[in-house]
């Protein structure tokens, strides 16, 4: 049982879930963009999550490591699931379909700092199967008109791989700004890597 309430291209989905010993309701964000629609992560979306993190051109740039099995996978989307039970809620991570065929096209993320900070970072990723259509830069640019219009953020920032040109790219098309190289932050596959950071400011131009 459900009830939608929706605020522009903001949708909260507040969704009723039993338990062993009770019912309780939380609400899901779902946002909305020309092509796609970013909904919270539920176990719906776990074997889509697992085929998305199994496949190595994803993993290039990404600390987590390719699953091992479904389980492995599903400690994460517990953790995903998990945050949506916190309060004040400071992580999302919202899955993308695409608005005509609600087909699932990757992940999406913000994580907020603590209020004094008024900071947010964002990441995405995507099935190989769509890279280069634009979507990356319009969650991009989605997650960072939510993050300054809806959670009144003051910065919002992105790490990115040194090697990882077409994420760089997307920041860039986002309005973000370079901001510095960070040295040997990325544990990926034993070796640790170095991350650019890009940020973009409240009262910086945007689209």
């Amino acid at each position: 049982m459900f009830i939608l309430k929706s605020s522009q291209n903001n949708f909260y989905q507040n969704t009723l879930l039993p338990t062993f010993s009770h019912s309780y309701i939380f609400t899901i964000m779902i946002l909305q963009s020309e092509r796609l629609t970013l909904k919270e992560v539920s176990w719906d979306d776990l074997e889509n999550i697992h085929k998305l993190h199994s496949i190595p051109s994803v993993d290039e740039f990404n600390t987590l490591g390719i699953p091992e099995n479904e389980d492995d996978t599903g400690k994460i989307v517990q953790d995903m699931i998990d945050a949506q039970n916190t309060s004040p809620q400071k992580s999302y991570t919202w899955n993308i379909v695409l608005h005509k065929t609600n087909e699932f096209i990757g992940l999406a993320g913000m994580n907020l700092s603590r209020d004094k900070y008024r900071t947010g970072e964002i990441y995405y990723k995507l099935l190989p199967v769509h890279w280069g259509k634009g979507y990356a830069t319009e969650v991009s640019k989605r997650l960072i008109k939510y993050g300054f219009e809806d959670f009144n953020l003051h910065r919002i920032e992105a790490g990115v791989a040194l090697e990882n040109k077409n994420s760089i790219k997307v920041l860039k098309k986002s309005g973000m700004t370079y901001e510095g190289l960070r040295r040997k932050i990325l544990p990926i596959r034993g070796k640790w890597i170095d991350n650019y950071e890009y940020a973009i400011v409240e009262d910086d131009s945007r689209d």
